[in-house]
């Protein structure tokens, strides 16, 4: 149905030149503006803004307080902004924030079956791809591009003109100010690279062969010491199929250098204290056993 009128949506404002798809769902007090499009069943839960220059795929799930569309946080905010392109089967949680493009010819762009959580912020012409996940309070700067598969941890932010390669991993409170690569883990403590995203590329069906092939290429970028275009050479020369030709694409195109690798220690154990009769295989926290401090260093 497009156009519907207002009146057939209690309680929400929903603009008569919105075109809205078949079986859509709005809550109470949603508002969509003009100039905005709605695909098939999505579904709309109470209190959220849509506005305009916006287009949503279908099967999308927008919760409580979500606003997408929103003027760019930008010193100079042109007369006339660009849109937001969001794709289909979205889970985007209560309170999230999606920026529209500064020029009126770009796109803040949103992919695939992604899931938004609590609080989540995309900023202007940011470009997301497929089954990403930004857990709560994550932050994307102006201009970031996120690969496929990557997962944000909670309150890590992102500088702007970023870009975080497909399956990589960036831990909680992370500041991520240059490119991260694909296929690695950032530690959220140190903002460094620690190593290669193991558990994301199993539970993706990479093979033995491609893990092995970015295991060396990981040691090449990162253990070597060789100069940046002794890398590139290297991994050129070396690995002309596989995962790893995306490694040395998404190299060869950085603009901000990437994140160094920074080594996690091992976390030593502190024992406080050990009562009369405990053993060595008793580490319980019951009364009468003994108790440990981790360090983190």
């Amino acid at each position: 149905m497009k156009g519907m009128d207002v009146q057939n949506y209690p309680l929400s404002q929903v603009s008569s030149r919105a075109k809205i798809g078949r079986d859509v769902q709005i809550g109470p007090f949603c508002v969509i503006e003009h100039d905005v499009e709605i695909g098939d069943g999505c579904r709309l839960e109470a209190r959220v803004t849509i506005k305009e220059g916006t287009i949503l795929g279908e099967n999308n799930h927008i919760c409580e307080g979500t606003v997408i569309g929103g003027l760019p946080q930008h010193l100079a905010v042109p007369e006339e902004c660009g849109t937001v392109v969001i794709g289909s089967e979205n889970v985007i949680r209560e309170n999230v924030t999606i920026h529209r493009a500064l020029k009126e010819s770009n796109a803040t762009i949103l992919g695939d079956n992604n899931l938004l959580m609590v609080n989540a912020h995309i900023a202007h012409d940011c470009r997301v791809g497929d089954n990403v996940v930004m857990v709560n309070n994550s932050m994307l700067g102006g201009h970031v591009t996120v690969g496929n598969r990557v997962n944000l941890g909670g309150a890590a932010g992102v500088h702007q003109f970023c870009r975080i390669g497909a399956y990589a991993m960036v831990g909680g409170q992370a500041h991520v100010v240059q490119d991260v690569p694909p296929f690695v883990t950032v530690d959220g403590l140190t903002s460094n690279i620690v190593g290669l995203n193991m558990i994301g590329l199993r539970r993706s069906g990479f093979s033995a062969e491609d893990i092995r092939q970015l295991r060396e290429a990981y040691l090449i970028i990162f253990r070597k010491q060789l100069t940046w275009l002794e890398i590139l050479k290297h991994l050129e020369e070396n690995f002309t199929k596989g995962a790893v030709v995306e490694m040395t694409q998404f190299l060869n195109s950085t603009t901000r250098g990437i994140i160094c690798e920074g080594r996690r220690n091992r976390t030593p154990v502190l024992r406080l204290r050990r009562y009369e009769g405990e053993n060595e295989e008793n580490h319980n926290d019951d009364e009468g056993t003994s108790t440990t401090i981790r360090f983190v260093g």
